[in-house]
């Protein structure tokens, strides 16, 4: 499995595990366990869940889908911007915690910009990492500006991540975001690396690609990302078969002629755009 090294030093997997929209009641819940489990089996030991995630039962599902197999996890969750005030952030910390069923998060995240000033919800997780509660912390949803923002208030290598959503429908990171991450060393968390809804899976030159190499667009999709430095893909599987099946994928290795094909379906970006979220 290839490794993404954090601005601390450490080294996590490339391909994590996501738990957006599990734990709701559109799937079997013994099934996305053992989703879960299956991905730790395959190497995809970080997984990633948030507070907002079902109103906390994401979480409460990932704590039990790693129960007697804490070492050796990567733990990722976040705290909403409503609740990112200096006490705030420590009492949801101290929730996210007890439904997770652990004792410390490897990574806690600002789920996105809000109204509470960054200085405030950073003093808050430097007052979680002296606690012992938290090992990192990092932002979701940050465009360049935002960086610029709270390097003012912080120094950006304190900064785990940016998780942001990124795949070749939504790759407008390309232009600014990505490449100032680089600079900075810091690591880019890939959400929705394979898209919603499909579409993007049923793209003809995905599905080509796919075909060459005997994979799925799935697998395509998350090698597209992965073929990038510093990226980190945290796609979701509600099933045994899906979790292997994007395990696979680190394995892919994609072609010049695949990469141009895909750069002429999905275009680079050749000027700033909005980030997008979902």
């Amino acid at each position: 499995m290839k490794r993404v090294t954090l601005p601390d030093g450490t080294d996590v997997p490339a391909l994590g595990q996501g738990t957006w929209m599990m734990a709701e009641g559109r799937g079997d819940r013994a099934a996305e366990i053992a989703a879960i489990r299956a991905g730790i089996d395959h190497g995809m030991t970080l997984i990633d869940t948030a507070e907002m995630y079902g109103d906390g039962a994401s979480e409460e599902l990932v704590g039990e889908a790693i129960a007697g197999c804490r070492d050796g996890l990567f733990i990722v969750t976040k705290v909403l911007p409503s609740n990112a005030s200096r006490i705030g952030t420590v009492k949801a910390c101290e929730r996210s915690l007890k439904r997770l069923g652990i004792d410390r998060i490897d990574l806690y995240l600002l789920h996105w910009r809000g109204g509470v000033p960054l200085e405030e919800t950073v003093e808050a997780f430097e007052t979680l990492i002296q606690a012992g509660k938290i090992a990192r912390w990092g932002v979701s949803n940050f465009d360049v500006d935002d960086l610029e923002e709270l390097a003012e208030v912080s120094d950006l290598h304190g900064c785990a991540v940016n998780q942001v959503l990124y795949n070749p429908e939504h790759r407008g990171i390309d232009y600014d975001l990505l490449p100032f991450q680089h600079t900075a060393r810091m690591p880019v968390m890939a959400y929705s690396p394979i898209g919603q809804g499909g579409r993007l899976l049923r793209s003809p030159a995905l599905l080509a690609v796919a075909k060459r190499h005997g994979a799925t667009p799935a697998q395509v999709a998350l090698a597209w990302a992965l073929r990038q430095q510093g990226v980190i893909a945290i796609p979701k599987a509600g099933t045994t078969a899906h979790a292997i099946e994007n395990a696979k994928a680190a394995t892919l290795t994609l072609t010049g002629e695949d990469i141009a094909e895909i750069d002429k379906a999905f275009p680079p970006p050749k000027r700033k755009q909005p980030l997008a979220m979902i």
